[in-house]
C-alpha cells in the first residue's frame, strides 16, 4: 500500500473478511476509474475544436439525424483519444480480484473498453462501447463495411447510416445488460461502486438494490458521492491505489 494511504488501512476492517467469505462480488465502475488512465471525462473532451458544441447536442439521436457527419467525426476523435491510453492499476486489480473470489460480475458505465484490455472477461457494458459500430436503422453490430468515402459509412446490410454502439441521451439502456446487472446486484454479497458519481440512473440504483438485499456495499472514490450513508462503507481515494491495497490487505500472503 502507498505510504500516503497507510492511515486508511483501518477502513478495510471487516471488509477483508467479507471479501474472503463472499460467494458473489459485484463491481460497478464509472468514469473515475478511466480518468485515472487519462481518459477525458465527457465534458473534458469538449475543448479546442469542439468547444463551441454542447455535448448533449452531439450525443443524441436527434443530433445524429441532424448532422450525422459531425457526430461520427466527434466519436472518431474520441476513439482516437481512448486508443492512446492504457488500463491502470485499478483495472488490473479487478482482474486480480476476479481470480480470487468464487464469482465476480463486472458492470461498467464506461464505453472505453479498458476493462477488457486489462483482461476482464464478460463485462456488462451498460452504455455500450465506443469501439463498436452498429446500424442506426437496424441496431445490429457491424464489424466490416465498404469504405466509400461517405461519412458516416453505410451499413452493408441495409444501406442505413452506421453509428457508434453507445447509449445516447434520450435512449434506454440495453435491456439484457441492465437486467443482468440488476440480477447480479440482487445476488451479491459484496458490491463495490468504483469511480461513480451515483447520479446517473438507472445504474445508480444498482448499489441500492444490493444494500436492500443485505450486501456489503463499498464506495471507492476520491470524494464523497450522494450514495454515501450509514449502510455504505467509503474508501476515500483513487481506484488505482485503493483496489490494489484492498487486495493486498485481504490476501496478504498471495498478493505481489
Amino acid at each position: 500500500m502507498d505510504n500516503d494511504y497507510q492511515s486508511e488501512s483501518f477502513r478495510f476492517f471487516g471488509l477483508c473478511d467479507a471479501l474472503r467469505e463472499a460467494r458473489h462480488v459485484v463491481v460497478l465502475t464509472g468514469a473515475g476509474i478511466s480518468a485515472e488512465s487519462g481518459v477525458p471525462t465527457f465534458r473534458d473532451v469538449m475543448t479546442g475544436l469542439w468547444a463551441k458544441y454542447n455535448p448533449q447536442k452531439l450525443a443524441t439521436p436527434q443530433a445524429f439525424e441532424r448532422d450525422p457527419k459531425l457526430v461520427w467525426e466527434w466519436y472518431a476523435w474520441r476513439r482516437e483519444l481512448v486508443s492512446k491510453v492504457e488500463p491502470n492499476a485499478g483495472h488490473r486489480a479487478l482482474v486480480d480480484l476476479a481470480q480470487r473470489v468464487p464469482r465476480l460480475t463486472l458492470i461498467t458505465q464506461n464505453v472505453d473498453g479498458l476493462h477488457q484490455r486489462a483482461g476482464s472477461q464478460d463485462v456488462i457494458e451498460l452504455h455500450g462501447n465506443i469501439q463498436r459500430v452498429k446500424c442506426a436503422k437496424e441496431g445490429t453490430v457491424i464489424e466490416r463495411w465498404e469504405e466509400t468515402g461517405e461519412v458516416p459509412p453505410r451499413c452493408p446490410n441495409c444501406g442505413g447510416w452506421l453509428r457508434p454502439d453507445v447509449v445516447w441521451f434520450g435512449e434506454v439502456l440495453p435491456v439484457q445488460a441492465f437486467n443482468d446487472a440488476a440480477l447480479a446486484a440482487l445476488d451479491s454479497n459484496v458490491f463495490l461502486s468504483v469511480g461513480t458519481s451515483g447520479l446517473v440512473e438507472p445504474a445508480a440504483s444498482l448499489p441500492l438494490i444490493a444494500v436492500r438485499r443485505g450486501a456489503r456495499v463499498v464506495l471507492v472514490n476520491p470524494e464523497e458521492t450522494p450514495l454515501l450513508h450509514e449502510d455504505v462503507d467509503f474508501l476515500c481515494g483513487p481506484a488505482g491505489v485503493m483496489l490494489p491495497a484492498l487486495i493486498q490487505e485481504t490476501w496478504p500472503s498471495e498478493a505481489d
